[in-house]
């Protein structure tokens, strides 16, 4: 499931995509207003981005962020998993971090995994095939995309 941190980091990343064009910074504030993100939230998500190599800030009075990437570059995926982690519903499903179930009784015969896996496909197929710039075009967030 999508947590609502993510929602409010792509919607932060998109306001941002906008602004690109133009090369200014943009204020937390106005990300919050534009984004209807809580400030103080957004400001811990816009640190995880700049730290994953996201945006760019800038502190002071003409400071505020920017991307760093191209939005057409920046796929739903990418900030799905630095926000959520993996795609998959479940450990053993996992290409980034495989684990096992806490519940499995043995990952080699278990009925699950694979389902599982062709679940992760799907998502990873449909979150990779989006950019923000793909987003940044769409009418709304929940619009069906031709991908």
């Amino acid at each position: 499931m999508l947590s609502s941190r993510a929602k409010y980091a792509l919607r932060a990343i998109l306001v941002l995509a906008e602004e690109a064009p133009s090369n200014r910074w943009t204020s937390a504030q106005i990300i919050a207003e534009r984004s209807d993100t809580p400030r103080k939230f957004l400001e811990a998500i816009l640190v995880q981005l700049r730290d994953e190599g996201f945006i760019q800030s800038r502190r002071g009075p003409v400071g505020g962020h920017k991307l760093l990437k191209p939005a057409g570059e920046i796929s739903v995926a990418d900030i799905y998993r630095v926000i959520d982690g993996p795609i998959a519903l479940t450990p053993c499903a996992s290409r980034t971090r495989f684990g096992v179930c806490k519940d499995c009784k043995d990952i080699e015969t278990c009925q699950l995994t694979g389902l599982m896996q062709r679940v992760r496909d799907a998502a990873a197929e449909v979150l990779e095939g989006c950019t923000v710039a793909d987003l940044a075009r769409t009418p709304a967030l929940g619009a069906d995309l031709a991908v």
